[in-house]
């Protein structure tokens, strides 16, 4: 058995029928709120306001990154001549042991 109500009536109707709260006032105040907020702090978006703002703190930012870079560039420079050191070490101990022994099959 199957059984089939259709309802006609508002929202505010079928609020009122299910005991549920009316929010429309809560939503309003709300909205009252939101606008004066943003009227209140729309001078932050004038050009000249945002770039006294964010400038310091970008070029604050590009230094430090700067920064970095050059504190690991260096690293790296100092890591890759310990490894052509050590290169140039094997490569001579490489040649001397050659020509030692170059020189004990001559004799």
């Amino acid at each position: 058995m199957k059984f089939q109500i259709n309802v006609d009536c508002t929202p505010e109707e079928a609020r009122e029928f299910f005991g549920l709260p009316d929010i429309l006032p809560m939503q309003q105040d709300l909205m009252d709120l939101v606008s004066r907020r943003l009227s209140e702090n729309i001078q932050t978006m004038e050009p000249e306001v945002l770039m006294k703002t964010w400038v310091p703190a970008l070029f604050q930012g590009w230094t430090d990154i700067q920064s970095h870079f050059w504190d690991q560039f260096s690293q790296m420079g100092g890591r890759m001549q310990n490894q052509d050191i050590q290169a140039e070490a094997k490569d001579s101990k490489k040649n001397t042991t050659s020509s030692r022994s170059k020189n004990k099959s001559r004799k």
